[in-house]
């Protein structure tokens, strides 16, 4: 069976069931629900648990093994009864895998993609040990919070092992349309006479559609507008994934540059969405001083009649005047408390907020010159093969480099740590050459030497699989990771739930 055709016929059937206005046949609410944590007892041997239909998708079920080891948990889990996550709304294209910590922080551990026979299987791994499992319907695989269509959820087996935590993991979820894109005159599309293809050529079909939706979806919060350098980054990078495609590339490579291009388009979207808040602010508080000052012109002008009227009687002229002073005095004085009450504060809400504006806008600024991703590590900008003779850099990129470092020099106190990475273990040598010849063009370009080192890691961590060119090509690359006090440690699209002691859902 297609399921892309049938994705599409379920989307055009969908457009053609409205009478009126762009909504959706679909209407889906959730309440608000808790779900239990398992602390995962640290190396105890895989434990079992089962995953069970919400009232979304009250026939899904799944298992999964969870495994504590050194450094990390394994999870091998396996889904059953997966149908098109279409049925939810037009704008629903996968299903992704959540962890949840008790602190409600949500984790996205990866796409569910199940096969022709609505079953699917994910192997992931996660630094977590305490957690709890959810499967939601998404618009693309690389969303970074969960929406509030949740499908499945983990449920306590009598034999899974580990401590269950008494906190419960609330999420309260994005509101149903925060993620919402209305294709143009979808109405108007006939789904083609599509033959049955393999289930590889489905995925790279799949992710191509779900970075094409990223995209629309990214338009549709004014990236263009708000975040134009990483739009067009996007941009570039979907229309890299179609030519591969058109040109029968190699399905790794397809999936792997229109991941990508979700990724930086989810960026993209998040930046807008940020600014176009502050902007709201922004404007308010243009108004609330606009109003301000003509309360306080008003109250001028009405004490100034009445100064100009007390001069009539010269036994009253002081006594007006005193009047006069006293209201001009009273609107005064709330203004200059309401100044000191505004006044900016040192308070750690604040400066968060500060490092995230600043670490938000060099993520737009540096995807100028280099594609650059927001991570807990630092932003971190790409510089990729092709950019090298050798262990040197072209002449054109030594260019780009520079932009970076008149960026980092506007902005004082960062640290910078360049990675050189290689798809061998025998290029470990051509990495390091490779990062000091960067570290040099940021320095020459007039980055402190202090701020700024360098290492090769050669091949300890890749990107993608060496199996093929693409893959390969993608491990051999520079690194440049920016971090410091200005920017904060934590990425600006990242932030925590809140919690709920208690109680049932």
């Amino acid at each position: 069976m297609n399921r892309v055709f049938i994705s599409l016929l379920l989307s055009a059937c969908a457009a053609l069931s409205q009478q009126t206005g762009p909504a959706p046949i679909y209407n889906v609410t959730v309440v608000e629900r808790t779900v239990k944590a398992i602390n995962y007892q640290y190396r105890s041997g895989p434990t079992p648990i089962d995953f069970r239909g919400t009232v979304l998708l009250p026939k899904g079920k799944g298992q999964a093994l969870v495994d504590s080891k050194q450094g990390h948990t394994e999870i091998d889990a396996r889904f059953e009864k997966l149908t098109e996550p279409s049925r939810f709304g037009r704008e629903y294209l996968t299903y992704v895998l959540w962890a949840l910590t008790p602190e409600g922080r949500p984790i996205n551990l990866g796409e569910v993609v199940a096969s022709h026979s609505d079953k699917a299987h994910l192997r992931v791994t996660t630094g977590l040990q305490a957690f709890a499992l959810i499967v939601t319907a998404e618009p693309y695989a690389e969303v970074r919070q969960p929406s509030d269509v949740v499908v499945l959820e983990n449920a306590v087996r009598p034999d899974t092992v580990g401590k269950i935590e008494e906190v419960n993991a609330r999420y309260e979820l994005l509101p149903r349309g925060a993620y919402a894109w209305q294709e143009p005159d979808p109405s108007q599309y006939k789904p083609p006479d599509t033959p049955k293809v393999s289930m590889s050529k489905y995925e790279e079909l799949l992710e191509v559609y779900q970075a094409q939706n990223a995209l629309g979806i990214a338009e549709s919060a004014r990236a263009s507008q708000y975040a134009p350098n990483t739009y067009a980054k996007a941009q570039q990078l979907l229309a890299d994934a179609r030519h591969l495609q058109a040109s029968k590339a190699d399905s790794a490579r397809v999936i792997e540059t229109a991941r990508e291009a979700a990724q930086t388009a989810e960026d993209a979207r998040l930046i807008a969405t940020r600014r176009a808040q502050e902007q709201q602010v922004s404007n308010a508080q243009a108004q609330i001083a606009a109003a301000k000052q003509a309360q306080a012109e008003s109250a001028a002008q009405a004490a100034q009649a009445q100064a100009v009227a007390a001069q009539a009687q010269a036994d009253a002229e002081r006594a007006a005047r005193e009047r006069a002073e006293a209201q001009i005095q009273a609107a005064q004085q709330p203004a200059q408390a309401k100044v000191i009450i505004e006044s900016p504060s040192t308070h750690p809400q604040q400066e968060s907020a500060e490092h995230s504006a600043l670490r938000m806008r060099l993520l737009e600024q540096l995807n100028g010159p280099l594609a650059t991703r927001d991570t807990p590590r630092g932003l971190i900008a790409t510089v990729p093969n092709s950019a090298f003779n050798g262990g040197a850099l072209n002449p054109d990129e030594r260019m780009r480099v520079a932009h970076i470092a008149e960026i980092l020099v506007a902005n004082p106190g960062l640290r910078v740590e360049v990675e050189g990475n290689s798809d061998t273990e025998q290029g470990a040598p051509l990495s390091w050459k490779r990062a000091e010849a960067v570290r040099v063009a940021l320095v020459s370009a007039g980055v402190s030497p202090n701020a700024v080192t360098s290492q090769g890691l050669g091949n300890t961590r890749p990107l993608a699989s060496n199996a093929t060119p693409g893959g390969r090509d993608a491990n051999d690359r520079v690194e440049i990771v920016i971090s410091g006090d200005p920017i904060g440690s934590l990425p600006f699209w990242d932030h925590t739930y809140p919690l709920k002691t208690g109680g049932d859902y």
